[in-house]
């Protein structure tokens, strides 16, 4: 596995490393070790799938709160999404800073996205299957959402036009009041 940091402090893009034969090819998509030796959180807790049948389909952006913050692991094993990340760690160089990567299910790439991160994806392809390695159990009374439009975070989302989004997604307050 290739580790890459991105311009937010704690987030990495994940190239999977390939080991091709007649059969095929092998990459391992998780080494705990790897992931420690890196100071990242190497506990998985649970593994979730997200299928999205329709382009356009937005999610997120979701994290957990103490004492339940959750680091995961994202790809896109079938698809293609463009996936963001946003920092909220108070006192951050980068605090309301957000990312973006475009991960497909042909790549091998991963994002790792630390504890007290946003996170989100809008589908870029029709059946789009997005796997999350998690690193803490889901708690709905920890479970929070930033908007996706939020203007104090300026995201810079593709694809307007026909957009399918959760009325809780399109719900959450502003970081900023209305």
């Amino acid at each position: 596995m290739i580790f890459t940091e991105l311009p937010l402090k704690g987030a990495f893009l994940v190239d999977l490393e390939r080991h091709e034969d007649e059969r095929g090819f092998f990459a391992r998509s998780w080494c705990a070790q790897e992931f420690a030796a890196l100071g990242l959180d190497a506990r998985l807790a649970q593994c979730n799938l997200s299928h999205n049948p329709k382009r356009k389909t937005l999610r997120g952006l979701h994290y957990q709160v103490a004492p339940h913050p959750e680091a995961k692991l994202v790809t896109c094993v079938r698809g293609r999404i463009w996936d963001v990340v946003v920092d909220l760690r108070p006192g951050s160089p980068t605090f309301r800073a957000w990312h973006a990567v475009e991960l497909d299910g042909v790549g091998l790439r991963a994002l790792f996205i630390p504890k007290e991160f946003a996170h989100g994806f809008q589908t870029l392809a029709d059946d789009s299957l997005v796997l999350y390695q998690i690193s803490e159990f889901y708690h709905p009374e920890s479970a929070r959402g930033l908007r996706w439009d939020d203007p104090a975070l300026a995201i810079a989302w593709p694809e307007a036009e026909g957009r399918v989004i959760s009325e809780r997604d399109r719900s959450y307050p502003l970081l900023d009041g209305p």
